[in-house]
């Protein structure tokens, strides 16, 4: 009988070492506002089949750090990004974590860019369980894409760089119906890339805040963690929605406020390639869509003044530029 105390004891023990240390960007809450979103060229695609993430601002001991926009092999099929958010509510900012659904869902009406204007995104959609891309706000570059279309996205020159919702200097977004409904899906967290490409800008003093004064060296990459190299753009000087350096004359639109789901195809432009554009292998943690996000609980946490003002649990052009 003590022997079997011995091992249940030990057992709880390894189970204890091996649970896995949830990011503490699910639990920050802050009083002070982070920094306005830097503008950047979004760097070419890698290889058919990923889809773009924004960079955004997270916060670790140090501060405020950059955590570059990167190309991202989905961990399905038919999955799509919603980036996450900072959200304010009686001077706190929360952090509410990105996830991946079939659906986008509410992120703050930031304009992240690149097709995530604030509302929906319209860099492209699956068919048939390939991904289309609009050249519009893609920078495909040179890479063999067959599954690509032109759909223009007006830019709002108007809208700011705010990376936040709610508060002084905020964005002012509500919900809408379609984001309220996106929420209540099954989701499933970042990759094991993202995760690690998160860790990666962490540890570089360079992307902090308070080193870069809001405009890191790194601002995007073609792949994540790789912070070197000529995937890796730099932020640039300018304003949302004017010129920037030249990366490609693919593409003329640039990231605006849209509305959502994305339509058919305007217009088929197909490129040589001997393959469609299907996704890559998926993450072998994350194999099915079905699958609850792992931090659905603590994606707007419940201590903490909730992220104003979305109810939901879970709760950038050529050239294309970061607005």
């Amino acid at each position: 009988m003590r022997r079997f105390r011995v091992v249940m004891r030990l057992m709880f023990a390894l189970a204890a070492i091996a649970t896995p240390v949830v990011s503490m960007a699910q639990f920050v809450s802050i009083t002070v506002a982070p920094p306005v979103l830097p503008v950047y060229v979004q760097p070419p695609i890698p290889a058919p089949g990923y889809i773009w993430t924004p960079g955004y601002w997270a916060y670790g001991p140090l501060g405020y750090f950059w955590v570059p926009g990167t190309w991202v092999a989905p961990p399905a099929v038919g999955l799509l990004w919603t980036p996450g958010y900072w959200g304010w509510n009686n001077g706190v900012y929360a952090w509410n974590a990105g996830y991946w659904g079939p659906h986008i869902g509410f992120y703050g009406g930031v304009n992240y860019g690149f097709g995530y204007g604030g509302v929906g995104y319209q860099g492209g959609y699956w068919n048939n369980g390939t991904f289309s891309y609009n050249q519009s706000v893609n920078n495909i570059g040179s890479v063999a894409v067959t599954n690509v279309y032109n759909k223009t996205v007006i830019n709002n020159t108007s809208g700011t760089q705010a990376s936040f919702n709610g508060g002084p200097g905020g964005t002012t977004a509500q919900p809408t119906p379609q984001e309220q409904a996106a929420a209540s899906e099954r989701h499933v967290a970042a990759t094991a890339a993202q995760t690690e490409h998160e860790h990666t800008a962490s540890t570089n003093k360079a992307l902090l805040a308070s080193v870069n004064h809001g405009r890191p060296a790194i601002a995007a990459t073609s792949r994540p963690g790789e912070f070197s190299g000529k995937g890796v753009v730099p932020a640039t000087d300018g304003k949302p929605g004017t010129p920037g350096p030249k990366m490609t004359d693919i593409g003329k639109g640039n990231p605006t406020m849209n509305t959502g789901s994305p339509s058919k195809p305007l217009t088929a432009t197909p490129q040589p390639s001997k393959a469609p554009a299907r996704v890559p292998a998926p993450n072998p943690q994350l194999k099915s869509a079905a699958k609850p996000h792992p931090t659905a609980a603590t994606a707007r946490p419940s201590a903490q003044p909730a992220a104003k003002p979305a109810p939901a649990a879970h709760k950038g052009p050529d050239k294309k530029h970061q607005g």
